[in-house]
């Protein structure tokens, strides 16, 4: 099993090469540290809409340093995706190793007792312009294969997924995803808990 300082000492054992539909190459990562600038430039060009979607301290370089100097100090694994010819991150994938009292709460009155033995939590923010392309559906089997080796076989929604977001819900429906009930969030906005669980033998890896 992988702990967080085994990925940080050595990032390739999480590292993947995917071919995008559109046949473009790209690259499937542990965040590392020298990624600071790179990641302040992924978040500034998240429009509003995807600010609203995927929230975040900030969407600036001091964000993308404070993300950059968590790495194997807490509970976060972060998985950037990368445009391989202009080394651009376009993705970032979020694994949390804790949970929160409010997510157990919640899923123990739908009758589901989560426990961080097994459960971790996952979001996804992809740039603007490869929303909607079917990325995020070939990223995702690498995601869990990260999941898996790190010891958890159950993934919540990080924060769930907001009602009125459609693509998402269609999304995370499409990878397995079931929905657990609805809630308020914090700021008042309708959302939705949903869990994967994964199979007890993972499937072939795309080539």
């Amino acid at each position: 099993m992988l702990t967080l300082t085994d990925i940080a000492d050595d990032p390739l054992v999480l590292t993947r090469r995917l071919r995008l539909r559109d046949g473009s190459r790209a690259v499937l990562r542990p965040l590392v540290h020298a990624d600071v600038k790179r990641l302040a430039d992924f978040l500034a060009g998240l429009s509003p809409e995807s600010r609203r979607l995927s929230t975040f301290d900030g969407y600036d370089l001091a964000a993308a340093r404070e993300l950059c100097d968590a790495i194997a100090r807490y509970d976060k694994l972060r998985l950037v995706l990368e445009d391989e010819s202009s080394e651009r991150i376009v993705g970032l994938f979020e694994l949390s190793l804790a949970l929160t009292a409010s997510d157990i709460a919640r899923y123990r009155v739908a009758g589901i007792p989560l426990t961080e033995r097994t459960d971790c939590r996952f979001g996804p923010t992809l740039a603007d312009a490869y929303q909607g392309s079917g990325v995020g559906s070939l990223v995702i089997p690498f995601v869990m294969e990260a999941v898996r080796r790190l010891g958890r076989t159950r993934v919540i929604l990080w924060g769930g997924v907001l009602a009125d977001n459609a693509r998402a819900l269609r999304f995370y429906e499409k990878n397995g995803f079931r929905l657990v009930g609805p809630f308020i969030g914090p700021d008042g906005t309708p959302s939705l808990d949903m869990i994967l669980s994964l199979p007890l033998h993972l499937p072939p890896r795309p080539a």
